[in-house]
């Protein structure tokens, strides 16, 4: 589904139905008599996974059980206060994020005037299974090995946020996926996987996966190399964690997984552009998994030297 603006909202009551819509059904209470609401949201559905930009402009508290979803929100201005399930005061100012479990009754006490958040909403059912992929289910139960709050100013950390930044500089643009599923499926995986091992560091490790384990992944990558992997679906392949998996990588290929893929298609490509003099540049992007001509072009210039177009001359 496209991106969305939410019009301008009449009173609280319009304001807090539009937030209901795209993120919780929740209790919202201005603070102080409060203002008119000056409301920002956008939102970007990746199906399991929503990302959003939200400001009251105005103080407020707001009481939600997320039914259903996780929620992540990373103030960009101003700070976030909040109660948990262990009463304990958690307040988020810009580098870190406040933690909210699914189905666990919380109390943003203040959300002051000048914060704006970029959340993420993941469906619970999903996370869990993602959770189960990447990090090896049989020691992970997400609502307890979840932090309250995140850091983002170093490490893994700091590389979700950056990958939800860059998501989320396109909340202007409406139609940028359109109906492309398998770019949204990819998306939606990258966000869970990087969150997860951000929020979850102790969880997944273990002993490297045996050659032959890799060897697995290696083999089903060359035969279906177009396929819209993630690293999630690799780990299933090799029945290990992502963890495990890419320090497997690393150990016997010597590089990670999503790299090694990329190696296939572009040895692929290379070898159509030099065979079909027929196909556009275009064509065989698509056909071998790459989600625009542009982004092929760029990968494959810094692979061989030369743009696909000289390559084919």
């Amino acid at each position: 589904m496209p991106a969305r603006r939410s019009a301008a909202p009449r009173d609280w009551d319009d304001a807090s139905r539009e937030v209901a819509k795209a993120y919780f059904p929740h209790e919202l209470d201005p603070l102080g008599g409060g203002r008119d609401p000056r409301l920002t949201l956008r939102t970007l559905d990746l199906g399991p996974v929503l990302v959003g930009h939200v400001g009251w402009g105005a103080d407020v508290a707001i009481a939600c059980d997320y039914p259903g979803a996780y929620e992540i929100n990373m103030p960009l201005t101003g700070h976030l206060e909040s109660r948990g399930r262990h009463s304990a005061v958690t307040t988020s100012v810009p580098g870190q994020a406040t933690v909210f479990r699914a189905d666990t009754p919380s109390l943003i006490t203040h959300w002051d005037a000048t914060c704006t958040v970029l959340g993420v909403k993941f469906d619970s059912a999903w996370l869990d299974r993602e959770a189960e992929r990447v990090l090896g289910g049989d020691r992970v139960t997400l609502r307890g090995d979840l932090p309250d709050q995140l850091e983002l100013g170093g490490g893994r950390g700091r590389a979700w946020r950056q990958l939800v930044g860059s998501l989320a500089a396109h909340l202007h643009d409406p139609g940028l996926f359109g109906e492309c599923a398998p770019v949204r499926e990819q998306l939606a995986g990258a966000l869970a996987a990087s969150f997860l091992l951000a929020g979850c560091p102790e969880a997944g490790a273990g002993p490297l996966p045996r050659p032959r384990v890799v060897a697995r992944v290696v083999d089903r990558l060359h035969d279906d190399p177009a396929r819209a992997w993630t690293v999630g679906d690799m780990a299933e392949v090799a029945g290990t964690s992502v963890r495990r998996l890419q320090e497997g990588f690393r150990e016997w290929v010597g590089c990670p997984p999503t790299e090694y893929l990329l190696g296939v298609r572009l040895q692929r490509a290379h070898a159509d552009l030099t065979a079909d003099r027929h196909a556009t540049v275009s064509d065989v992007a698509a056909r071998w998994g790459f989600s625009s001509a542009s982004r092929f072009a760029a990968a494959y210039r810094r692979r061989y030297g030369v743009s696909p177009a000289q390559a084919r001359r």
